[in-house]
């Protein structure tokens, strides 16, 4: 769930700005005009929705990743193999997003004529928010199932070496008049992304995200950024991760885990991987009374008794898709720090975004 404290430096910015500039950015980095506006479109969605650890902020990061990182902005992802609902895809080394967003298209249309389809990615990166993958499904009339690898940030229960990624999964499921519900979580207690927020903000995080590299307990952002990242439900958090980390990578022969770099030196380019599922509701029931019963659900769920009766309650993804409402009409609000991150790189890249910030 997308949840911010602010900051007195934070600032709106059009949505439409913000695509221009990034978009432009990703061009600069060699990009094609397609694949500049996937990237583009993939953090910014995830700015809208309010996962600011996942939007805009990871210009910088991705911006050395496609000039220096080892990444290839020209790459196309290509079928390894493709057996009726069993496809594996190689992102053969681009962004994340190009060769994901390919396999979960894949994934669609072969569920269309399947019933369930499974895409296996490997050579791939960091892929972005994964509900703007299983969103393309819900928009389908199907159900979509996303998990990626991730960085080792996490150890063992018992342990403290990081050996174990937050391996985040997301799913989302079409309604009839509501909008899809929709999961996207890690199973760390936080995002590593949302503590760079924190940290950017110059404030502590809360308690129970992170330990020191000690293993001991913190709520220093910049402490934390350099130690673990505290499993979300302790031992189940910790198991769920390494089985969404293993389907993410096993499938298609990714690397998991440790094989794909740390957060110190950074991930190793083109090793990463992610699984794309596509369930078709249709060739199991009809989709419009599937839809009417995730209405009737979300409806129950609204309507629950409130502890605090000026507090909605909400289902996986209501806030989000809030956010985006909001932040559509009056703009996206950003920490200053990602807005003059944004405005260097495009410096760096001989780019001229004067103008940029819209206040």
């Amino acid at each position: 769930m997308a949840d911010y404290p602010t900051s007195e430096t934070d600032i709106r910015i059009a949505p439409q700005t913000l695509v221009d500039a990034v978009k432009a950015i990703f061009i600069a980095c060699k990009m094609s005009d397609r694949d500049a506006s996937l990237l583009t479109d993939s953090l910014v969605h995830a700015d809208l929705r309010g996962v600011h650890s996942h939007g805009v902020l990871r210009i910088p990061d991705y911006v050395h990743k496609l000039t220096k990182g080892g990444v290839d902005p020209k790459a196309a992802p290509s079928i390894v193999s493709s057996k009726k609902g069993a496809i594996v895809v190689d992102g053969n080394n681009n962004m994340g997003q190009i060769g994901a967003s390919y396999a979960m298209d894949l994934a669609i249309e072969a569920a269309a004529e399947n019933g369930i389809a499974l895409s296996a990615l490997r050579g791939s990166n960091h892929c972005g928010a994964l509900d703007w993958y299983t969103l393309r499904a819900a928009k389908a009339g199907m159900i979509g199932l996303v998990g990626s690898n991730a960085l080792p940030t996490m150890a063992p229960v018992g342990g403290r070496d990081k050996i174990v990624g937050m391996n985040p999964i997301s799913i989302a499921i079409p309604g009839e008049n509501e909008p899809p519900v929709v999961l996207d979580l890690a199973f760390g207690a936080t995002a590593h992304g949302k503590i760079r927020v924190y940290h950017q903000k110059g404030l502590s995080i809360p308690e129970g995200w992170a330990f020191d590299s000690e293993g001991n307990p913190t709520t220093d952002a910049k402490i934390a950024l350099d130690g673990l990242i505290q499993p979300a439900g302790g031992h189940k958090g910790i198991a769920l991760a390494m089985m969404v980390g293993m389907l993410s990578t096993l499938l298609s022969g990714a690397g998991y885990g440790t094989s794909l770099g740390d957060m110190i030196s950074g991930p190793i380019a083109g090793r990463d991987g992610q699984f794309f599922m596509a369930i078709n509701i249709a060739a199991f029931r009809q989709l419009a009374a599937f839809g009417s019963d995730v209405d009737e659900i979300v409806s129950e769920v609204h309507a629950s008794t409130r502890i605090d009766p000026d507090r909605a309650i909400l289902v996986p993804g209501e806030m989000e898709s809030q956010y985006e409402k909001e932040y559509n009409l009056r703009g996206i609000i950003l920490p200053y720090r990602t807005i003059d991150d944004i405005a260097d790189v495009g410096k760096n890249l001989g780019l001229d975004l004067s103008g940029f910030v819209t206040l």
